[in-house]
């Protein structure tokens, strides 16, 4: 066919224009983007590559991708290939996006310049905001921090309290309150006119008791209550009280009671002193109480058994007088295997009462942390050896195994009862000693806790000199201006180097100097 035979070829797109012929290389895709969208490779062929007819008009392409191994085909018969076209090839399209490039990146220039400039104006008002927060929290540190003059006057003062404060505590006149008064004149009286009783007017001791309890046990009900112990009111020491009374006022008469009364105030409450460590503290109404509960039925059965002359036994306690003179061979003559049979009876009322009336009904409050004497016990005794053996059993064992040690205990403590019934002199001993026991506890009481109180001051004194004086700001250096420590006592504490304080010896020294009397 001849050249002029050839058909137009019509455009593939819309934005290509028609042309009157179409060389083979234009017929491809060619590499290039949308800036050389219109561009082609001329290729100056050899032999029968050439192409036949003289510089076609290129077709032009729109195709954004650009393929290097689509492109190397396509160049593959060219021997010097150009990327770039002569300008005879050149379009109009290729003019106008060659000049719409550099108007972007201009523009793209432009917009970082000002994202840059933008950020270096936020980053200087950045920094001099934190300069100004700096200044200003530097400035107001300042303020606050008190020059070394306020310190050592601060420090003075606080000395000044602690001494005070010391002294004070250490003073009983200011320490004791009026309460703790009135119980220390009410616990040495009580001595006073039982003692006078007791040599003087025996027949008298029940009646001066059973006052004493009926207005102690309501005290300790309330305190007791008020404090969550009102379980230890149920303990056997109470129950004892409870017999002595319903002994010599409601039932004269009953031997049986009687000597299960004796043997169980003789024998569980005196030793309870010991174990329990009751101690004669005047001041402390709880510890006057708890002393009296447990000494004060053995002296009332002292009075009624070897004070009282036997026509007042007969007349008044018939059981005591028909116990004490009956002959040896005699039904009512009971001896120590008696005693302890018939101070089992109410025990075991006690023991059984106590364990279905407080350890089983009230289980959940007591796991909740109410005390009681057998979990006191299990705490107090823990580290002995009878303590590690109960709590090394189980724990529905541990509660059976407490009774049983405290029933044990208490058969043991009625082992004397017979020689203190029997012996004037013996059951007066007896209660002396367990007497000065108490006394012995109450001394340790006294010299511990105020010892060990102001003991505590002082240790706090200590820590507030050593808190002062390690405090920041340079410390305080010498402790008064002017003061330089002693040379030939450098290894002495900080404590002993501290000088006389301002106001401590009866002058109090101004800040202009001058010294004036203390008011």
């Amino acid at each position: 066919m001849a050249e002029g035979d050839r058909p137009a070829v019509h455009p593939s797109s819309k934005s290509q224009p028609e042309l009157g012929g179409i060389s083979d290389l234009s017929s491809k895709t060619l590499p290039g983007d949308s800036t050389y969208a219109g561009s082609a490779l001329l290729a100056e062929g050899t032999g029968a590559s050439a192409a036949p007819y003289a510089t076609p008009t290129p077709g032009i392409s729109r195709t954004p991708s650009f393929s290097a191994s689509s492109y190397n085909e396509d160049i593959s018969d060219t021997e010097d290939g150009s990327f770039f076209p002569p300008v005879e090839r050149l379009t109009m399209f290729d003019f106008i996006e060659n000049l719409a490039l550099p108007q972007r990146v201009e523009k793209i220039q432009t917009s970082l310049q000002a994202q840059a400039d933008r950020f270096k104006r936020q980053q200087s008002r950045l920094k001099s905001t934190g300069m100004n927060t700096r200044d200003r929290v530097v400035d107001e540190w300042r303020r606050r921090v008190p020059t070394p003059d306020e310190q050592l006057d601060k420090y003075r003062k606080r000395m000044r309290n602690s001494v005070d404060r010391l002294s004070e505590q250490w003073s009983q006149q200011s320490s004791v309150t009026a309460r703790e008064k009135a119980s220390f004149i009410a616990g040495v009286m009580n001595i006073f006119i039982s003692g006078y009783l007791v040599g003087g007017r025996p027949e008298w001791f029940p009646a001066w008791y059973t006052v004493q309890l009926l207005y102690f046990m309501p005290i300790r009900f309330y305190t007791y209550h008020k404090k969550g112990y009102h379980y230890f009111l149920a303990d056997l020491c109470y129950f004892v009280n409870l017999l002595a009374v319903l002994s010599i006022w409601v039932f004269p008469n009953s031997k049986r009671l009687f000597i299960s009364t004796y043997c169980l105030a003789y024998g569980n409450n005196a030793i309870a002193i010991a174990m329990w460590r009751n101690s004669l503290v005047f001041h402390s109404m709880d510890k006057v109480v708890s002393l009296f509960i447990h000494i004060m039925p053995c002296v009332m059965l002292h009075c009624l058994v070897h004070l009282l002359p036997p026509e007042t036994q007969q007349e008044r306690y018939p059981a005591i007088y028909n116990i004490r003179y009956s002959d040896p061979d005699s039904p009512q003559h009971y001896g120590l295997l008696d005693m302890i049979i018939w101070a089992t009876v109410p025990y075991l009322v006690w023991q059984l009462s106590y364990h279905f009336g407080i350890t089983v009904r009230r289980r959940e409050k007591i796991a909740a942390g109410r005390p009681t004497s057998f979990t006191w016990l299990r705490k107090s005794y823990a580290s002995t050896w009878i303590g590690k053996i109960v709590l090394s059993l189980p724990d529905f064992l541990q509660e059976p195994a407490f009774m049983l040690i405290q029933y044990s205990y208490a058969c043991l403590t009625m082992i004397p009862c017979p020689i203190w019934f029997w012996s004037r002199w013996a059951s007066g001993g007896f209660l002396a000693a367990v007497f000065m026991w108490s006394i012995y506890n109450g001394a340790t009481y006294y010299i511990d806790h105020y010892g060990k109180k102001f003991q505590k001051e002082l240790e706090a004194l200590k820590k507030d000199v050593a808190k002062w004086q390690n405090s920041p700001g340079g410390g305080l250096g010498p402790l008064t201006p002017g003061d330089v420590p002693n040379e030939h006592n450098k290894s002495a504490p900080e404590i002993d180097r501290i000088p006389q304080l301002d106001g401590s010896t009866g002058v109090q020294q101004a800040i202009d100097g001058e010294v004036r009397e203390r008011k």
